[in-house]
């Protein structure tokens, strides 16, 4: 399955690197892939073998420090 989120308030490959760690933390993620939009909004797409709710992603990009915005998933 993929989710795609979108991300605001990243602007380096640090804040890459960390909404990724938080991510595959996720039971069930295989593999996260993070388009940085420094200063914009910035897209990830998870990879998982079942479905992941809305309030776990968005928890987990919250333990990074950043926020999951409107229009994802």
């Amino acid at each position: 399955m993929e989710t795609t989120l979108n991300i605001s308030g990243m602007t380096c490959g640090h804040c890459v690197a960390s909404v990724t760690e938080e991510i595959e933390a996720i039971d069930g993620v295989d593999a996260v892939n993070v388009d940085l939009n420094a200063g914009g909004i910035s897209t990830a797409v998870v990879t998982s073998s079942r479905e992941l709710s809305a309030v776990e992603l968005g928890e987990a990009v919250a333990e990074a420090g950043y926020l999951v915005v409107e229009g994802s998933a």
